[in-house]
Formats: structure tokens, sequence, C-alpha cells
């Protein structure tokens, strides 16, 4: 038998979901124009940027698959009272992934401030004086 309540307003549903949707997709927005030296600036940036994160993650895949494999080897050096392979299996791999990270963050800012710089330059090629 069902909600009586249900069943007086199930027309409104029938009704509107034979009408045409209202929603057209927006028109694609174009992005604006920039210059030669500023669209140079920004594949630089990006380059960087996939070299970067290509160089932290062969790293990390050193440490998390080379390491272990070489452990044999690597057992006769000791670091901070610890075997090597020891050391990297408890507490030395978390640290280097940590570094990475933070390695990451500051080499990003560093990118980030040079392409605001070439932004903020004007297009006469003249720099601004820097506020900081």
């Amino acid at each position: 038998m069902g909600n009586p309540n249900c069943e007086r307003y199930l027309f409104l549903v029938h009704r509107h979901m034979s009408r045409p949707s209202p929603f057209r997709p927006p028109p694609p927005v174009e992005p604006p124009a920039v210059s030669a030296e500023m669209a140079l600036a920004y594949q630089r940036y990006w380059r960087f940027n996939l070299r970067l994160i290509a160089g932290l993650l062969t790293l990390g895949g050193l440490v998390t698959f080379a390491l272990p494999f070489a452990a044999r080897e690597l057992n006769e050096i000791s670091f901070a009272g610890f075997r090597l392979p020891f050391y990297f299996g408890a507490q030395g791999a978390i640290l280097i992934y940590l570094a990475l990270v933070v390695s990451y963050i500051v080499l990003m800012q560093r990118a980030d401030r040079i392409l605001r710089q070439h932004a903020d330059a004007p297009a006469n090629g003249k720099p601004q004086p820097s506020t900081s």
C-alpha cells in the first residue's frame, strides 16, 4: 500500500522528469593572454616541478626497494650503534621520506617566488624593487 503522502505527490516527480533539463554547461572560459616571456616562465616552472617530482620519487623508490635488497652487504656498516639495515628498517627510511617531503616544499616555494617575480615584472622589462 505504501505511504499515502508519497502517493499524493508522485505526479510531481513524473512531471519534473518529463521536462527537458534547464541545465546547460557554461561556455568554456578562455585563459587570459600572457606574454611570451611569461609563457616561457610557466614552461620552466612546470618542467622543474616534473623533474623534481621524478627525482624525489626515484630517491624514495631506492630507499624503499634497493636498500632491502642490499641489506646483506650493508650489514657490516653500523650507524648510531645499530647495523645499517636495522636502522633503515626502524627509523631511517621514515626520516628520509620526511626529508624528501621537506625538500619538495622548500624547492617549490623557491620556484613559486621566482614565478611570482616574473608575473609581477612589468611588460617593459624593468624589474620592480622588491618590498621584502
